[in-house]
């Protein structure tokens, strides 16, 4: 039976290494497994003698990182590769061939290079989460922090999942938003299309009709006529005008002040106001509880919690929370003393901090906080519908009116 040389971390993130006999690869990595180790590298003989050669060879045909090429790889397939690698590893694969397995069947052309990098650096001897760090755009500061705490704690399978999880939550938001936000933004480009159109296509060709009429036009139609005449003389200006406009909010809102007085309008709108608070409490109690599930340290959870937010009021709430935690204070507390978390992140926060289940009742808390959510953009996705609906009509309605007074005023004085 032939040997194969391992490398493993135990429960504590130590390393360990040693020989084993199996009869493959596969029968090797469960044996290790058995020994109450994770594998992080399996080699035969023959590899283990020329570990030294090979790790020279794979530093100079390493493949670039994905993060210097043109493509930037979609979170779909980030997704898909966590759900699969957290599979392969719980299956006792070891990481190296994991990766082998994810090349071959990555159905996308664009991430296999950074596939390909990422297993050069795990034969090279670095850790995932290493690996990982080498592409910045794919994988975010929590994703690696998770990992990393996977490794040490030995329970790298699991925490793969948990990840793949967070994952598919958080997509499943982001199209619920953009899905609840399509028609009202379709209904509100018809509205204003139609009515650039009748202002100065319509309008214009009606209004030598009316002045030739010879009698005083209504108030209605005076007011329609300036504003189209209006439009039709200074749409240049107007447009130059909105662009700028546009591009100067739009550097604005990328300063430290912009961005922060954007994030507390949001939280304070009215009708808004209420949603945008329950999804940024809803991505806190699931960004910080999937963290503490994985092993991170609270106050470094806490630190990247604050930044996934995306939300620089929240942020800096959370921060001086996590001073208070250093401190010694419970994060319960903590969060209390800042007054801008929902009273249910308060509560659940207590419950699990007292029954020593935090991590779990903060996912319990995002998942209540999400059915809310939902709710609330059902109720203003129907009314906001009818909304745009009844501006465009009574809008159009005014044109139409404003068309049909002199008209019937000329027949009046027919008669």
């Amino acid at each position: 039976m032939p040997e194969f040389t391992y490398e493993a971390r135990d429960r504590s993130g130590r390393l360990t290494t040693g020989v084993i006999n199996a009869q493959d690869l596969q029968d090797a990595a469960v044996k290790v497994r058995a020994l109450g180790v994770y594998p992080t590298r399996i080699l035969t003989g023959q590899q283990a003698a020329n570990g030294a050669m090979a790790k020279k060879k794979e530093a100079k045909t390493a493949v670039p990182a994905a993060s210097e090429g043109k493509k930037r790889i979609g979170r779909t397939q980030i997704l898909l590769f966590t759900r699969e690698m957290a599979d392969l590893l719980d299956a006792g694969l070891p990481m190296d061939r994991a990766f082998s397995t994810l090349i071959e069947q990555m159905e996308s052309e664009a991430i296999r290079p950074m596939l390909q990098s990422m297993q050069a650096e795990i034969r090279a001897g670095q850790p995932l989460s290493e690996a990982l760090s080498k592409f910045p755009r794919e994988f975010s500061t929590l994703y690696i922090n998770m990992v990393r705490a996977g490794e040490v704690s030995g329970q790298l399978p699991e925490v793969m999942k948990r990840l793949a999880d967070f994952m598919e939550k958080e997509q499943t938001r982001r199209s619920q938003i953009a899905a609840a936000l399509t028609y009202p933004a379709v209904l509100i480009t018809v509205a204003v299309g139609a009515v650039t159109f009748l202002l100065t296509f319509v309008v214009p060709k009606l209004s030598g009709i009316f002045h030739d009429m010879g009698s005083a036009l209504p108030l209605p139609t005076v007011i329609l006529l300036s504003l189209s005449g209006f439009i039709g003389r200074y749409w240049l200006g107007i447009a130059i005008g909105i662009v700028l406009a546009l591009f100067l909010l739009r550097r604005w809102l990328r300063t430290e002040t912009g961005k922060r007085r954007l994030d507390a309008f949001l939280l304070e709108m009215p009708l808004f106001g209420t949603l945008n608070r329950k999804v940024v409490a809803s991505r806190l109690a699931r960004t910080l509880g999937t963290l503490l599930a994985g092993g991170v340290p609270i106050l470094e959870a806490m630190s990247i919690t604050a930044s996934a937010l995306g939300n620089e009021v929240a942020a800096e709430s959370v921060l001086k929370a996590r001073g208070h935690v250093r401190q010694g204070e419970t994060l319960h507390s903590a969060l209390e003393k800042s007054g801008d978390f929902l009273p249910v992140v308060l509560h659940m926060t207590a419950v699990g901090e007292e029954t020593g289940r935090l991590p779990s009742m903060l996912l319990r808390t995002a998942e209540t906080l999400d059915f809310e959510v939902d709710n609330t953009m059902r109720r203003l996705t129907s009314l906001v519908e009818p909304l745009v609906v009844l501006l465009m009509g009574a809008f159009i309605g005014f044109i139409v009116l404003s068309i049909l007074l002199p008209i019937f005023k000329a027949n009046t004085l027919v008669k």
